[in-house]
């Protein structure tokens, strides 16, 4: 439904009004989970790099547990920067008044638990009125 000429011109008030405020704007940064994964992303690969230098530090002044920090350094913030892009490619929906779905787990028993359970609800609810 296209909005009347009245409405556009409130709508672009408020959108100029709100691109002015900067403490709106910080206020929708934050709450935005693309900049916080964002930040995670940039603060696992800072890591990794510290990681990388203990690694590469470690062998050439032959002291292993050095190198193996480094590694284990690198090899968590790896894990970290895996964990965080996953979180930012499936956020958490919360929709007021209706309902969501989420990505369901993608592993060998998941799928199968999903599917039996999704067959389950269909059939409760195709169910003879009669039998509620």
């Amino acid at each position: 439904m296209p909005l009347s000429e009245h409405e556009q011109r409130l709508f672009e008030q408020i959108e100029r009004s709100l691109a002015e405020d900067p403490k709106f704007a910080s206020a929708v940064r934050a709450s935005d989970p693309r900049f916080h994964a964002r930040r995670r992303l940039l603060v696992a690969a800072g890591a990794i790099i510290v990681g990388l230098a203990l690694l590469v530090y470690g062998a050439v002044i032959k002291t292993p547990p050095l190198a193996v920090a480094g590694f284990v350094v690198m090899l968590g913030s790896a894990a970290y920067a895996v964990q965080s892009h996953r979180k930012a490619q499936s956020p958490d929906l919360h929709v007021v008044g209706g309902t969501t779905s989420r990505r369901r787990p993608r592993g060998r028993s998941s799928g199968k638990r999903s599917s039996f359970l999704d067959r389950m609800e269909d059939r409760w609810r195709q169910r003879p009125e009669g039998h509620r």
